[in-house]
């Protein structure tokens, strides 16, 4: 029971940390309407059950409802951060930890986050 118990209690710390990186936009219905579309917050629409990724490296849907965006950036965590700095690509929506004094030797990262 005591197994069960701290399973569900670190499922819930898991669930809890995932979707703190995303959000929802809901879909502004009105009477009658039927579109096929999403509207995003630049103004851009989207056909309806379409997936794209978005300039700041968010991973978004457009459903019924609205549209679903969640980061797919995984932050790095438990690192050196005296002698290490994170650097932020946002080319490839990735982080790379180097040494500070020589950025062409890498650190270790004890984990990362999404």
């Amino acid at each position: 029971m005591k197994v069960l118990l701290g399973s569900l209690v670190v499922l819930a710390a898991f669930v809890t940390v995932c979707s703190a990186q995303c959000y929802i936009m809901p879909k502004t219905n009105f009477p009658d309407d039927s579109s096929n579309e999403c509207k995003d917050a630049n103004g851009v629409t989207h056909p309806l059950n379409s997936r794209w990724k978005t300039e700041n490296c968010e991973a978004c849907f457009c459903s019924q409802e609205g549209i679903d965006c969640c980061s797919i950036v995984a932050t790095p965590v438990n690192y050196d951060t005296v002698k290490c700095e994170k650097i932020f690509n946002k080319e490839t929506c990735s982080y790379t930890v180097v040494e500070q004094k020589d950025p062409e030797k890498t650190c270790d990262v004890g984990g990362w986050i999404v």
